[in-house]
């Protein structure tokens, strides 16, 4: 497949300077692009590869200009280069089709239009998938379970009894939903197990990474937002609440019954105590530990959460702690010398 400049700026909705007959033939990031293929400049930092680049043309906003390379400029350079990675490579990888004869199958099981499970996997009595859905091989999905349409779940997946996916859903390999909550009530050094009732609700559109464990609630129900983005190996407890639109970064570890807003960003390895809000909109950033409640709107970092600003003031004085102590020591020189001589007087 081959477009020109023009073509591709149309489906983009870019606007071309330079030649807009140049034939771009495939797309690439911008270090590996090769000659014929379109890349995008989304981070500013690395501008100076613009003119090192092999490829044929380069996909950026307005303030990134400055190369003597064809260019789009688009309001969002990395959203358009999806369309544009969609159009030059498609998938073509190819999802399985159809019902293995290895799976086991419960009773009263509802099952939408072209469903996919793959060989030896496990679905048990009275769950109901959606339209489109594929289950690759290996993946067991517990009584009572309703899966949407066109949910996606890759190799190796655990879904446990009476939880509830939306459409669109993608989980990947290694994923837990549904898993006991961590509760225990401790009696003369020993640890009985709390039941764990509840379930899990994913929205539509979440996409959950490898080897997540999601807790159902003790009671109620553990609840991931529509829209909601999930890197891999993160410990979602239980009666957590996120809200729509949010970013979980890798490694993250959410203890049970916080509630997390709309477009909130936890970066990774953050951890949360149980029982507390962090508001919409509201950044984490990586490593913090997180022991009180965060206000909507605002970016904490560091141990224990503090305001961005104050964390980077903070560890600003800690670089300096070396010479203060070697300034506190000459002080401490001087005042003995001042001190003495005064004591000759």
């Amino acid at each position: 497949m081959q477009k020109t400049l023009n073509e591709i700026a149309k489906l983009i909705d870019g606007q071309v300077i330079g030649n807009g007959d140049t034939l771009i033939t495939g797309a690439s990031g911008i270090r590996e692009a090769a000659e014929g293929e379109i890349t995008f400049l989304a981070n500013s930092k690395y501008s100076p590869l613009m003119d090192k680049t092999h490829a044929a043309a380069i996909i950026t906003s307005a303030d990134a200009q400055g190369t003597a390379k064809p260019i789009i400029i688009t309001q969002n350079p990395s959203l358009a280069f999806v369309k544009i990675i969609s159009m030059f490579t498609p998938d073509d990888a190819g999802h399985p089709r159809g019902i293995d004869y290895t799976v086991v199958m419960g009773k009263n099981v509802s099952l939408g239009k072209d469903v996919t499970i793959g060989a030896y996997s496990v679905i048990g009595d009275n769950v109901t998938l959606g339209d489109n859905v594929i289950i690759y091989a290996g993946c067991y999905i517990g009584h009572h379970t309703k899966i949407g349409n066109q949910a996606l779940i890759y190799p190796h997946v655990s879904i446990r009894e009476r939880i509830r996916i939306g459409s669109g859903v993608i989980i990947h390999s290694g994923a837990v939903i549904g898993s006991d909550g961590f509760g225990f009530v401790t009696v003369k050094g020993a640890h009985h197990k709390i039941p764990q009732v509840g379930t899990v609700e994913i929205g539509d559109n979440v996409e959950i990474g490898a080897n997540v464990t999601i807790d159902r609630a003790r009671f109620g129900k553990t609840v991931i937002g529509r829209g909601t983005k999930i890197d891999n190996l993160v410990q979602i407890g239980h009666n957590v609440a996120i809200g729509e639109n949010t970013l979980i970064v890798a490694q993250v570890g959410i203890a049970g019954s916080v509630i997390i807003g709309k477009n909130v960003t936890l970066g990774g390895q953050a951890g949360l105590v149980g029982h507390i809000i962090v508001g919409d909109n509201a950044i984490v950033t990586g490593q913090t530990g997180v022991a009180k409640s965060v206000p909507p709107d605002t970016m904490v970092s560091g141990y224990p959460a503090r305001p961005f600003m104050t964390t980077q003031r903070v560890n600003a004085s800690l670089q300096n702690l070396p010479k203060l102590f070697n300034q506190v020591k000459e002080l401490k020189i001087r005042i003995q010398e001042l001190e003495a001589r005064a004591k000759d007087k």
